[in-house]
């Protein structure tokens, strides 16, 4: 084989391979999402994330997806919740979802804000009167255990803690009495 044909071939395998992946994206073909763990997969973690950004949106401080608290919740319930909860968790997930199509006919993540946050209110009217019976103190609601995890989440990050909230990396003293004025950040 000379110089010619090689770079022939080469080009002709270039080539290919460009117009091939042209040809898969045009034709619709997509990939299956990441696996983060054996329970959530990166689809999973988008969805939670914009839950989370719906429970602590952005205003003139960080959101909660900026703190990555989608991340976070998988990492916790894979690693923290028993399994039966952990089923909880991920069928909660489906069904945010079919609520959402039930409701608007599109799912939680094509929703606007404030559909969003119609949906996440009455959630958690429906997780209060759930746990306020004494027969379901034992099995969480799932969106409790999605509030609860996205504040966790949200407050120990570095964003969290630094941005939204007053952080005193090495304290001189306690002082029980500190004044505070409505909109000044609270101390961690």
């Amino acid at each position: 084989m000379n110089r010619r044909e090689a770079l022939s071939s080469v080009a002709v395998l270039l080539g290919g391979t460009i117009i091939g992946g042209q040809l898969f994206s045009l034709a619709g073909c997509k990939s299956t999402p990441e696996m983060v763990n054996n329970l959530f997969n990166s689809d999973d973690v988008g969805l939670m994330d914009e839950i989370a950004e719906t429970i602590i949106p952005e205003t003139n401080t960080p959101g909660a997806k900026a703190a990555k608290t989608g991340a976070f919740m998988a990492l916790m319930v894979k690693d923290c919740y028993k399994p039966e909860h952990q089923q909880i968790f991920t069928a909660g997930l489906k069904t945010i979802n079919d609520l959402a199509q039930k409701q608007y006919q599109s799912s939680f993540m094509d929703l606007d804000a404030e559909k969003r946050k119609t949906m996440l209110t009455a959630l958690d009217v429906e997780q209060k009167e759930y746990s306020e019976v004494e027969a379901n103190k034992e099995t969480p609601h799932y969106f409790r255990m999605l509030k609860e995890l996205t504040l966790l989440g949200f407050f120990t990050s570095e964003v969290g803690g630094t941005q939204v909230l007053k952080y005193v990396e090495v304290p001189g003293r306690y002082d029980a009495c500190i004044p505070y004025k409505k909109g000044d950040p609270v101390y961690l």
